[in-house]
């Protein structure tokens, strides 16, 4: 098949490169007007492009066919109204003459569907934003018992005008209703939501063009996998000095959802990832400044708008109201209080504390090293210098400081390390294993590569245990992964992400035979998938702990298996490769024991738990009510249960008094690095008696 695609890619390259492409003369399909949105004809140009390259070096061997068309149209129809606030159905009807054709259209750079279906949007949204104006003063009556369901992802379309009329009535009043709970009066709440919807419909009137381009083909590429994406020329610059930019404000990468702003990355050693509150797709719904400055918020506003806000002089505060990850409109909020910082280099590396721990008479010295990406410098690296700037060069600095302070143990804190260099895990993996084969690499064409570990000595050969999260992923995924096979360590926490693909960024004009003055956009696409030594794929399984702490996230919400276009798990031949049996099932099965006995026990574990299962509850809940006496009954509720927290010696029942709080890990507010802590002294002790 692919030598098939060879010949028609090659060929569209070679036209591409030598003659260019002739604008189309674009015709509306309505009568036209100056806010009237037509593609660009570079668009056309880079619109052939960009499939093309898809259609012959992405991993996944799909055909640009009508299957495909489908999955575009519903993808762009998502991106624009994905809850279905501003399309009517006549709408979604009428764009059906468009579902198997585009791409036939995408191959000739017929992009006027896509403008004529994003005009439409733009239409609609306008109409929803002059009834949102014309009624943010109303004074809501809040004694009815209405409900408002906020997630409509599989309501159908409203038909009419009136029908939409009535949800963003509900709209409004929900959105007034959560201001007034938080103790704004009436003059206060109209004022916030036309503040919110004057930005909205300014925001709205600076789309252009290149927007729409943008969000057009960011559909095609999620039709190939989550990971492929399109940026336009602009946006190619922002993403190729990301790195540089995010060294100032807060650390955190910001993306626009709709009317909100989600956190899609925080910058390891930034203010954010620090903090410990935020974490990736929570939202960004308030912004104040100092900790007196008013909250304003910025529901509405664009993405850049909001990072604006954020950034300010290093060393000021800056307060942010967050809407937790998956949770919608009308649910609470917690606020962050950070201080803007440069981040620092050495404050983005990997970083150790040694904890000094007595269980059963028994005092140890524990080494906690937390690895927060797979960082490498490659110029230094290139140059042959010998102290380059790596992870792994950090991690055996650290472990020899630590020895030297006469550690029992090790264990590497992964928690929301999204990975980094492929070289990087292999190396670090390599300081804890005798040789031998770390992580798998199947290409598009089916050859597999084996990443080695060439030292057949240790660097380290005493007890360690790796903690893992949701956000760890892609690198931190096949270390973990690679303890495990090996039975090397014990591997703590939750469940990982289950990104097990790999990526190539190139500019368009790469893949050009002739140079052009233009300036072209950028494609990150995926090439190749991880395997485990074991032969399992890493993609959606990820790692499963050995010992499972409860979490907060689950799959089908965040991670891989939360992508409808991810790449499917598969398996290949396992590596040949001989574990070290440092675990076993016998000292699994203890841990898993004593853990789950702590879980009934242990105050910090029991609170986590509480505040894990009060999100699930909010998150399993898209209908709110808009009754002020309702909302404030579950509101208190919430506040109650809180306040209620079983405690630890509260009963003489099945809780016995402080049977396992252990007070010298008093200080470890993190609940989770305390129990990895007493796990990892456990596992040393069921060494010992082995031994």
């Amino acid at each position: 098949m692919r030598y098939l695609k060879s010949a028609f890619v090659f060929s569209v390259l070679a036209l591409l490169g030598v003659i260019g492409l002739r604008a189309q003369e674009v015709e509306s399909p309505s009568k036209q007007s100056p806010a009237y949105l037509q593609p660009k004809s570079e668009h056309l140009k880079e619109a052939r492009l960009v499939v093309s390259i898809l259609d012959y070096y992405h991993y996944r061997d799909t055909n640009l066919n009508d299957s495909l068309s489908s999955v575009i149209f519903d993808n762009y129809i998502k991106s624009l109204d994905g809850n279905k606030n501003y399309f009517l159905a006549s709408d979604i009807q009428s764009f059906q003459k468009y579902r198997f054709q585009m791409d036939d259209d995408l191959k000739t750079g017929n992009l006027v569907p896509a403008f004529y279906i994003f005009n439409i949007y733009k239409q609609r949204v306008e109409a929803r934003l002059e009834y949102a104006l014309a009624h943010s003063s109303d004074q809501f009556d809040f004694t009815k018992d209405e409900t408002y369901k906020y997630n409509r992802d599989k309501v159908p379309y409203s038909k009419t005008s009136e029908e939409l009329d009535e949800l963003w009535r509900k709209v409004l009043k929900n959105q007034a209703l959560s201001l007034k709970l938080s103790g704004s009066d009436d003059e206060k709440i109209a004022k916030t939501l036309t503040d919110r919807y004057e930005r909205f419909s300014n925001n709205v009137s600076k789309y252009n063009s290149n927007d729409v381009f943008e969000i057009f083909m960011n559909s095609v590429t999620e039709a190939f996998d989550p990971h492929t994406n399109y940026f336009t020329p602009l946006n190619a610059e922002d993403f190729q000095m990301n790195s540089r930019k995010s060294l100032e404000g807060i650390g955190a990468t910001l993306q626009q959802e709709n009317d909100f702003t989600k956190i899609v990355d925080l910058r390891p050693g930034g203010p954010a990832f620090l903090s410990g509150e935020i974490n990736k797709d929570d939202r960004v719904v308030g912004v104040a400044q100092g900790a007196e400055g008013d909250m304003i918020d910025v529901v509405g506003w664009r993405s850049d708008e909001v990072a604006g806000k954020i950034r300010g002089p290093k060393g000021t505060l800056v307060r942010l109201k967050i809407l937790p990850a998956g949770s919608g409109a009308g649910s609470p909020t917690r606020e962050v209080a950070l201080v803007r910082d440069k981040i620092k280099l050495d404050d983005a590396r990997a970083k150790k504390q040694v904890i000094k721990y007595t269980q059963n008479g028994q005092e140890y010295n524990l080494g906690v090293i937390t690895v927060p990406d797979f960082y490498l410098n490659a110029d230094e690296l290139e140059e042959g210098k010998k102290d380059y700037i790596s992870s792994t060069n950090d991690v055996k600095r650290l472990i020899a400081e630590m020895e030297e302070e006469g550690i029992d143990g090790i264990m590497i804190d992964l928690r929301n390390n999204g990975g980094g260099a492929l070289f990087e895990a292999i190396n670090l993996s390599g300081l804890f294993l005798k040789g031998g084969p770390v992580v798998q690499v199947k290409y598009a064409n089916g050859r597999v590569e084996r990443g080695n570990d060439d030292d057949k000595t240790f660097y380290y050969d005493g007890p360690m245990n790796v903690m893992i999260n949701r956000f760890s992923a892609s690198a931190s995924e096949i270390f973990a992964g690679a303890m495990q096979d090996y039975k090397r360590g014990v591997i703590v926490g939750e469940q990982t992400y289950g990104k097990g693909t790999v990526q190539n960024v190139r500019g368009l004009g790469d893949f050009l035979r002739e140079k052009t003055d233009d300036k072209l956009g950028l494609i990150k696409y995926t090439i190749a998938k991880f395997y485990r030594v074991n032969g399992s794929s890493t993609q959606h399984l990820g790692v499963t702990p050995d010992v499972s702490f409860p979490s907060a996230f689950n799959a089908e919400e965040f991670g891989e298996s939360s992508r409808p276009s991810a790449l499917k798990w598969d398996q290949i031949n396992s590596a040949q490769f001989t574990p070290l049996n440092y675990v076993d099932k016998q000292m699994i099965d203890f841990l898993n024991q004593s853990h789950m006995q702590r879980r009934k026990t242990d105050q910090s574990l029991l609170d986590y738990q509480f505040d894990i299962e009060e999100l699930k509850k909010v998150r399993s809940q898209d209908v709110v009510s808009l009754n002020y006496e309702e909302r404030k009954r579950t509101n208190d509720e919430r506040e109650r249960r809180k306040a209620a927290r079983v405690k630890v010696g509260d009963s003489l029942g099945e809780l016995e008094a402080n049977k396992v709080v252990d007070r010298s890990l008093d200080d470890l507010k993190d609940a989770y690095l305390k129990e990895s802590i007493i796990l990892l002294a456990e596992q040393i002790a069921v060494g010992k008696k082995k031994g």
